[in-house]
């Protein structure tokens, strides 16, 4: 596919959505940003410009806020925002049948090179693709929120997406600036959302069982955890952890890694404990302030991006 300006649509304005036409825009594509809901639509740009600008503040961005945002195009009608697209980056609500009824509109209006993305955290794409002509070219792009902050993606196909798609989209990804990793078959959740799932599970079965306060468990990740696991993942952190290495570590703790596994409880997500930990969480951040502090939070993302940066320079000029 031929074009004289790297074209993505975005569909679907909502957190997600904004942040990937920022991901995009901000790497020289022109983006075409649609949305069902107009209200939504009309509220995206000065959203995207306010995240922009603080992308700037730290140093995150090599252009104007203005040429930026100014790649981003609203585009009221779906068809119009399908015009020479070489990606659609699809963010609508988890909702089979919905996406299944999209993808058919896709599937139907793109130019057949289009790859079509869903950022699904964990229907398979299979769920809501195999009945189209074009489901070869059919993938999940699962970002992390937000993804204009987090850069991992993971791609995963189908049965019958070809091997063409997920090395074009390995390509795009990376030329977007984003990490993408590769999940080699189908599975619920993925690999991010398996990895939390598992950290979440145990924290809510510590809590509900009493064994410490949700900000202790908080503190245990953000303190303890989280910072090594800001640059090291789980395998390389265990291979420095131990003089002979990941074999060494293994042999060390292995028993008592097992001895874990053997008796944890898994959380029953029950209403009750649900409306413990809720209770707990909004008397440390009352309901109307979430939003708030999740401006805070990108901020800090931001933050720890700038210093990453930096020292990736340090690294280079060693």
């Amino acid at each position: 596919m031929t074009h004289r300006t790297r074209r993505v649509a975005v569909i679907g304005s909502g957190r997600i959505g904004r942040a990937w036409a920022i991901v995009f825009a901000r790497a020289g594509f022109d983006v075409n940003l649609h949305d069902a809901d107009q209200e939504m639509l009309d509220g995206a740009l000065p959203a995207l410009k306010d995240s922009v600008q603080d992308l700037a503040e730290f140093g995150l961005i090599d252009e104007p806020v203005g040429q930026i945002v100014g790649r981003v195009t609203l585009q009221a009608a779906l068809r119009d925002a399908l015009v020479d697209v070489e990606l659609v980056q699809e963010n609508i609500a988890e909702a089979v049948e919905a996406k299944r009824a999209l993808f058919a509109k896709l599937d139907r209006l793109t130019h057949p090179d289009a790859l079509l993305a869903s950022s699904t955290s964990g229907i398979p794409a299979s769920a809501f693709t195999e009945r189209l002509p074009g489901r070869a070219r059919c993938l999940v792009a699962h970002p992390v929120n937000p993804p204009s902050l987090v850069p991992l993606v993971e791609l995963c196909g189908t049965p019958w997406t070809s091997p063409e798609t997920l090395s074009r989209a390995r390509v795009l990804y990376e030329q977007a600036g984003q990490k993408p990793v590769t999940v080699e078959r189908e599975i619920a959740g993925f690999l991010l959302n398996r990895l939390q799932g598992a950290v979440l599970d145990e924290a809510m079965s510590l809590y509900v069982r009493g064994y410490a306060s949700v900000a202790d468990l908080d503190s245990v990740m953000r303190d303890g955890l989280g910072l090594r696991w800001s640059f090291m993942g789980p395998f390389e952190t265990i291979d420095l952890n131990a003089p002979g290495g990941v074999a060494d570590y293994c042999e060390r703790y292995g028993g008592t890694y097992r001895s874990i596994a053997a008796g944890c409880v898994p959380f029953d997500w029950s209403a009750q404990n649900v409306a413990q930990l809720d209770a707990e969480r909004r008397a440390v951040l009352p309901r109307d302030q979430i939003e708030a502090r999740s401006r805070w939070r990108d901020r800090r993302l931001m933050a720890l991006l700038a210093h990453r940066r930096e020292l990736a320079k340090e690294e280079d000029d060693v």
